[in-house]
């Protein structure tokens, strides 16, 4: 095959990587992106792919990309878009939630005022939309611009559309009159080569296959290098966002828990609001180094529920949960020890209702994000959770993309 190349579109840039066959990464490169428009998103690819070393462009024999999850668009048979872009956090279905509601079962994770399916109801009440309008993610689109074939998607983009990844078919709960939605295929699937134009205008080799895509946190978990039942991810960013490989497939709105499709495995998991976000109002990141090189790895006697505001969505659902920071000790090192030691314990809290829940036993986790630089940390949390707990192998969503490339998709593996 050659080099695969993984592109990941985030919130405020996107990231690319270039791996060879031993999965090596031998080249990296970055852009920011001041807008989120799909003409912004073109020419941040365009300037990547122009930044590509000349000497590896005719080794490139795979490409993939992940999107933001929930990011969408409407585009014309010509895949020109014909709308705004609907960002993931977009809050204007929220004036379609009563019709979602009423159309999707309960619990499911299309019900979300920022799903992919209350986006398409909101477009679908929209006057005029011409005929044979496509429906399509951000990763759908960027990926069409490289191959051409129109109305494509993955089986994790679309699994907030409606997509079931168990039955693999749209459910019939679906409106008919709805724009066109994408054909729906599993991740890393050759989907076809690059057009003749793309190919010429990077000088890359007209046999580089594209592939279907997948979400930038799925493919965060595709780099960590978890790959067997009972493997976690933690993501310890602003929020706490656990994601588990189980061999059952767990759903529940109740807590926000929903399971997408990993080959022959599920991935499932949940997100709470604790997290970073909190420890920034209390320390700066210079406190945060200088504390924590001196942070007991026992448990805290404080018991805290670390919230920036009140509201909790996993392990405990309440949009009311109070935050709780107090007694707050004079002695700043045993704040924060117990900030972190709550937030550990909260970790754990998680994976056992994921276990509760009918998920496979928590074997390992790795560790992504900001807080996987906190040694101490991680030895509290290793002894909350009861199993080994080490950095993830590689940080970078784009890796995880580029894997998914190079093993042309997880239903291969």
């Amino acid at each position: 095959m050659g080099y695969a190349l993984g592109i990941d579109f985030g919130t405020s840039g996107l990231r690319a990587i270039l791996i060879d066959e031993a999965k090596t990464p031998i080249w990296q490169t970055g852009v920011p992106l001041n807008q989120q428009t799909p003409a912004a998103w073109w020419r941040g690819l365009s300037t990547v792919l122009d930044q590509i070393p000349g000497d590896w462009r005719p080794e490139i024999g795979a490409i993939a990309l992940n999107g933001t999850s929930g990011t969408v668009l409407l585009c014309d048979d010509s895949g020109q878009p014909i709308s705004d872009t609907l960002l993931y956090n977009d809050p204007r279905a929220n004036s379609v939630s009563p019709q979602v509601q009423n159309l999707v079962p309960p619990r499911h994770p299309a019900a979300s005022s920022t799903s992919s399916f209350s986006k398409l109801i909101w477009f679908r009440q929209q006057s005029s939309l011409p005929n044979n309008t496509y429906f399509l993610h951000q990763a759908d689109w960027l990926s069409f611009r490289l191959h051409g074939q129109l109305g494509i998607s993955d089986y994790h983009n679309s699994l907030k559309l409606g997509y079931d990844p168990q039955s693999l078919n749209y459910p019939d709960w679906i409106p008919q009159d709805t724009p066109r939605l994408p054909e729906v295929v599993a991740p890393g699937t050759a989907i076809g080569p690059l057009t003749p134009e793309i190919s010429r205008r990077f000088q890359l080799p007209g046999n580089c296959r594209v592939h279907a895509g997948t979400t930038d946190s799925i493919a965060a978990f595709l780099a960590s290098g978890a790959n067997q039942p009972g493997d976690a991810v933690t993501s310890l960013g602003s929020t706490l966002v656990l994601k588990l490989l189980s061999r059952q497939r767990v759903d529940d709105g109740r807590y926000g828990v929903y399971s997408h499709r990993f080959g022959d495995l599920w991935l499932t998991g949940g997100a709470s609001n604790t997290g970073g976000a909190v420890l920034q109002r209390f320390f700066s990141d210079t406190q945060l180094q200088e504390l924590s090189d001196r942070l007991p790895t026992g448990p805290s006697p404080l018991h805290y529920y670390p919230l920036s505001q009140p509201g909790e969505r996993f392990p405990i659902n309440d949009p009311n949960y109070p935050p709780q920071l107090d007694p707050k000790p004079d002695n700043s090192l045993d704040f924060l020890h117990g900030l972190l030691d709550s937030m550990a314990r909260i970790e754990a809290q998680g994976y056992q209702r994921l276990r509760e829940l009918g998920a496979t036993k928590l074997q390992r986790v790795y560790t992504a994000g900001g807080g996987a630089n906190n040694e101490a940390w991680m030895r509290l949390r290793e002894a909350r959770l009861g199993v080994r707990v080490s950095r993830s192998l590689e940080t970078e969503a784009a890796y995880g993309t580029a894997l998914l490339a190079l093993h042309s998709g997880l239903d291969s593996d």
